[in-house]
């Protein structure tokens, strides 16, 4: 028996959690170095993971299949591919950057609270929602698919209800409140989705007779599954209905604005770097996937949601007050595109959307960690606290500067590729929404200069006047990240070399090719 290295990588943060939350109350310095070392653990195994893939080889690779709930035909099914195999590094490389910046996020402001030891319970939440986004990246069996879905949800409900940033503004009853709602908002909204899919999944079993994706999709490719047409897009529907709340797609996404505003930014990068993304990774291997000509009958009405996304949620970051809340309608707009990317239904624009997946998690936690070390030196979160940053902290306003920068897209950062890569294969499938979709990069770019603008530049802010650069721990975190952006934004071949295999077989379920280009015949 081969070692099961699929588990392993999922399992390792798992057991980090429990190591991390067994720490006694006292010591605390104890429980972060517990996680931190527990996550460059799995950031380790995930290396060999990628690693060991072969771009030209199966499908799914490193695959592990076990006997779980035999009576109902459920079974531990992993395997990875190469759409799955970069979401997982994507995964297990933030998510130290996200433990070392939120080092002193979980502190407790009063030593006597020691029955609850929050910052054991942050940093063991932080493991266990990465254990559930790993497994999900892998799993290929839908029910259990389905389980981490939905598990994922409850760590994060505590960790922005639970934990959320201290610079509100307001007075801490408040704050508090508002934490509750966010986080109430949060897991309403996504567990409706989930139920719906949940009758979709048993519909699926009723039809199919099976959870395995893998069979599912063999059965259909050799004719062996008759699925009615309304049927496939009923079923659809209810899948793609639950991947749009987690992505977000407009108008299911008025969740983000406040979970992002509301949680530390080590969790706000949590909630969009990373859990988000299973949403997006979702539509590519299941709706694609599973439904194959029911997301070519939905296409017209997902690429015209994601262009209202885009559009709507630039429009919206343009007039933000608020540093975090701008970021977050920047990550719709985002989203939109990734979105665009998967349902233009041509290799470049999959392509692209999936390089989007991995590159808005970084360029995103780049500005977002930053702009936490920002709002944590003055306690505010609005941009009008703000100016003259550049002055006093020329670092922290130049990190910050390349995080927006990247964010804009622009060309030399790897956001960039990937934006590029989606508008050339929209384009080339259906031009006017490529055209349209062009107009969030100049959005992008009047939101982020306009906010470097009236946070970094300027006259100082009396309240800036003493703000400290960042320190060594802050730059741990900014300049790998930064450095990757330039790496990507210039070699993206590491990246690619592995997707674009992946999304040939995703063609393939769905039966299209790429548009061939119009050449007049010489006369």
């Amino acid at each position: 028996m081969s070692f099961p290295l699929l588990t392993a990588t999922a399992a390792l943060p798992a057991i980090g959690a429990i190591a991390t939350a067994a720490v006694p109350a006292a010591q605390r310095t104890v429980a972060k170095w517990v996680a931190l070392l527990f996550s460059l653990g799995t950031l380790v195994l995930a290396g060999i993971v990628f690693a060991r893939f072969e771009p030209g080889g199966d499908r799914y690779q490193l695959t592990e299949s076990r006997a779980w709930i035999a009576d109902f035909g459920v079974r531990y099914e992993l395997g990875v591919d190469g759409i799955g195999v970069a979401l997982l590094g994507l995964t297990a490389l933030l998510i130290p950057f996200v433990i070392v910046a939120g080092w002193h996020d979980a502190d407790p402001l009063e030593t006597k609270s020691s029955r609850w030891r929050p910052t054991q319970g942050f940093f063991a939440l932080i493991l266990m929602v990465e254990a559930m986004v790993v497994l999900s990246f892998l799993a290929t069996d839908v029910f259990l698919f389905y389980i981490l879905f939905e598990a994922m949800l409850i760590p994060m409900y505590f960790l922005i209800g639970g934990f959320g940033d201290r610079a509100h503004g307001g007075s801490d009853e408040n704050a508090a409140k508002q934490r509750s709602y966010a986080a109430v908002k949060f897991l309403l909204y996504n567990l409706a989705g989930g139920l719906i899919m949940l009758a979709a999944v048993v519909g699926l079993y009723v039809v199919a007779g099976s959870f395995s994706l893998t069979e599912i999709t063999a059965a259909r490719a050799n004719g062996d599954l008759a699925m009615a047409t309304s049927t496939e897009r009923w079923l659809f529907l209810g899948f793609f209905l639950a991947f749009a709340i987690k992505a977000p797609l407009w108008p299911l996404h008025t969740w983000l604005p406040n979970a992002m505003g509301e949680a530390t930014a080590p969790v706000a990068v949590l909630i969009t770097a990373i859990v988000d993304k299973v949403g997006t990774f979702a539509m590519l291997r299941f709706c694609l996937g599973l439904f194959p000509e029911a997301s070519k009958w939905a296409t017209p009405v997902v690429i015209a949601l994601a262009l209202v996304s885009i559009v709507y949620g630039a429009l919206l970051a343009v007039g933000q007050r608020d540093i975090k809340r701008l970021i977050a309608y920047a990550s719709i707009s985002h989203f939109g595109f990734i979105i665009l990317g998967i349902f233009a239904m041509t290799s470049q624009g999959q392509s692209g959307a999936t390089l989007y997946m991995v590159n808005h998690g970084i360029s995103t936690a780049a500005l977002l960690l930053v702009a936490g070390f920002l709002i944590t030196r003055r306690g505010s979160r609005l941009i009008a606290d703000y100016g003259g940053v550049q002055k006093v902290a020329p670092v922290l306003a130049g990190t910050f500067l390349i995080g927006g920068l990247a964010t804009l897209s622009l060309p030399g950062l790897a956001p960039f590729v990937s934006e590029f890569l989606v508008l050339v294969g929209t384009f080339s499938a259906y031009p006017v929404a490529g055209i349209i979709a062009t107009t969030g990069i100049v959005l992008a770019a009047l939101y982020v200069l306009v906010l470097y603008q009236r946070t970094m530049t300027g006259p100082v802010n009396e309240s800036v006047r003493t703000m400290p650069d960042l320190k060594a721990r802050e730059l741990a975190v900014a300049v790998p990240l930064i450095a990757l952006l330039l790496f990507l934004g210039v070699f993206p071949k590491p990246l690619t070399e592995v997707v674009n295999p992946a999304v040939q077989h995703t063609m393939s379920d769905v039966q299209k090719k790429d548009p061939q280009p119009e050449v007049e015949a010489a006369k």
